[in-house]
């Protein structure tokens, strides 16, 4: 390995470093920093990007998303926690909407929350949601081959399915969720499913636990400007909440767990 060599990795060791501790990097700043040029810098970031290790936006790069379980084990994690945004994104459905449940373990937590609205209908992709939904409200099972990763229908005949909708509300499952880089997801067929769904819509909210805000996932959505309304947790970074606030979007905190 030549000297240059060990250069440039010992900088991008300690991009990685900055990644981890602030979930974001700005390439006028780490070319400041380094003493190099920010051409130097974007080349750095496009080989980290590369190697998985961040994901580039306009002006520098963000920390990435860390891979999720698949959607049975999601449901068993955090549970509190996902339950205190769900009753913060309840009181935003009103009786006689059409709202749209996608995938996502806190929109499990929605749907076991949602019995205190009368006179809904849900329509949803994911069989977990439906099967919590079965007695408390009207509901339409999106079909299709459901893939264990995202626990839900994702492909063809789900998004054939969706187009004869027009939800009122689209309540979104995100995998990451930043100014920048908008609501991302993991697997592409499920980001073409979730861009679909939600361009359906006559409003988007999404909700975000604290390790979702900055981060980005490789499949792009929507911008987050696309998106009415996000429910963060209490303490969610002030300055991560400016940024999305400046956009349009209403951030709305729920209570304490």
């Amino acid at each position: 390995m030549s000297a240059s060599d060990f250069l440039v990795e010992e900088r991008q060791a300690q991009i990685a470093r900055k990644l981890a501790v602030s979930g974001k990097v700005l390439a006028g700043e780490l070319a400041l920093e380094f003493a190099v040029s920010e051409d130097t810098i974007r080349r750095d970031l496009r080989e980290m990007a590369a190697a998985g290790l961040c994901r580039r936006v306009y002006g520098g790069a963000l920390a990435p998303t860390p891979p999720t379980a698949p959607f049975n084990e999601r449901t068993t994690e955090q549970p509190e926690r996902k339950r205190a945004l769900a009753r913060a994104a309840v009181q935003f459905i009103e009786p006689g909407m059409l709202v749209f449940l996608d995938a996502s373990s806190t929109n499990l937590a929605i749907a076991q929350e949602i019995s205190s609205v009368s006179g809904i209908t849900v329509a949803t992709n994911a069989p977990l949601i439906a099967s919590a939904l079965m007695e408390t409200v009207d509901l339409i099972l999106i079909g299709g081959m459901v893939d264990p990763r995202v626990g839900a229908a994702i492909g063809g005949k789900a998004l054939s399915d969706v187009a004869l909708l027009r939800p009122d509300l689209c309540i979104l499952g995100a995998c990451g969720v930043d100014a920048e880089a908008g609501i991302t997801a993991f697997h592409l067929e499920d980001a073409e499913f979730k861009r679909v769904i939600a361009r359906r819509s006559r409003s988007v909210m999404t909700t975000a636990t604290l390790e979702k805000l900055g981060t980005a996932a490789p499949h792009d959505v929507i911008a987050l400007a696309e998106c009415a309304r996000l429910v963060v947790e209490q303490d969610a970074a002030a300055d991560m909440i400016v940024e999305i606030e400046a956009l349009g979007v209403e951030v709305v905190r729920a209570s304490k767990v």
